[in-house]
């Protein structure tokens, strides 16, 4: 209840079965498009017999790169060279698009350091992809919100608002 208003909330979340794994072991796409620790989540509201959805989906970033566990901290990210990422990333982004319709990427690695490749391949291959359902926003979460300065989250939520309102 807010503001002596009462509904119903729902949050849902489904695991893909296809990729799962723990963290740095499973990282990237299948040949099918499937990435690795992809998770849906629905928000549902109902009040007074009408629904509103909202759906938002997380993985890893789709095409091949692996992130072998090793003795330090956070592994150094290896794109994969022999093989065409192209097609994976298209069949995710296909897949995608049929279930959810116009995508909006939000990008949340590091624009510095070991993860610049990724976020600069991801990139790339939006912009390949020349698709008008698919948005890409970058936005380096570590650097900007460092030392909790959460506030700084308005500077993404400003570029997400006019695809957010659609």
């Amino acid at each position: 209840s807010i503001n002596g208003k009462c509904f119903d909330w729902l949050l849902i979340s489904r695991r893909s079965c296809f990729r799962a794994g723990v963290r740095y072991y499973v990282r990237g796409i299948d040949s099918e498009g499937h990435a690795a620790n992809f998770v849906e989540t629905e928000q549902i509201v109902h009040y007074k017999g009408s629904k509103a959805s909202f759906v938002q989906t997380r993985g890893s970033i789709p095409f091949f790169w692996s992130q072998r566990p090793n003795l330090k901290y956070k592994p150094k990210p290896q794109i994969s060279k022999s093989v065409n990422h192209m097609d994976g990333f298209q069949r995710h982004f296909d897949s995608q698009i049929i279930s959810y319709g116009k995508q909006m990427i939000v990008n949340l690695v590091n624009q510095k350091g070991s993860e610049k490749p990724l976020e600069q391949t991801f990139a790339k291959m939006v912009n390949s992809m020349a698709n008008g359902m698919v948005r890409y926003v970058a936005f380096d979460f570590h650097k900007e919100c460092s030392r909790m300065r959460w506030d700084r989250l308005q500077i993404l939520m400003d570029q997400l608002a006019e695809q957010q309102d659609e």
